[in-house]
């Protein structure tokens, strides 16, 4: 994949993920890629992870991902944002992170996430 074609299938991935839109975020996953977390060290399949974004969908539906910065790679990207929302609670709530996202054919295999684990405990408080 080009740079260009790789910026714009990151910018697809983002906006599929913020309109919480499972289907098309699983599209975009080869079959048996993998999530990793820094916060648990395990991976993630993505059925699994699906899970985790229809949850998001119910406990922050006003969320809002700010990217910082994207450098394409020649097998991927590399991506920092913001997570912003409001929690369950109504408290405003935000998330740094960073994803390594490795590519193979134009889909994902694997994508590795840092995220601030104090901001996500935060969230974690609101059950999964």
């Amino acid at each position: 994949m080009t740079e260009q074609e790789i910026e714009a299938f990151a910018a697809d991935f983002v906006d599929a993920v913020q309109q919480g839109d499972a289907n098309r975020m699983r599209a975009c996953y080869a079959p048996g890629g993998v999530i990793w977390h820094n916060t648990d060290g395990l991976e993630q399949s993505i059925d699994d992870n699906v899970k985790v974004l229809e949850w998001f969908i119910r406990t922050l539906p006003d969320r809002k991902y700010t990217v910082l910065r994207r450098e394409p790679l020649k097998d991927g990207f590399v991506q920092q944002h913001i997570l912003s929302a409001t929690l369950p609670d109504g408290t405003p709530w935000k998330m740094d992170a960073c994803v390594v996202v490795r590519m193979k054919d134009g889909k994902i295999t694997r994508l590795d996430e840092y995220i601030d684990s104090a901001a996500g405990a935060k969230l974690r408080a609101f059950g999964r």
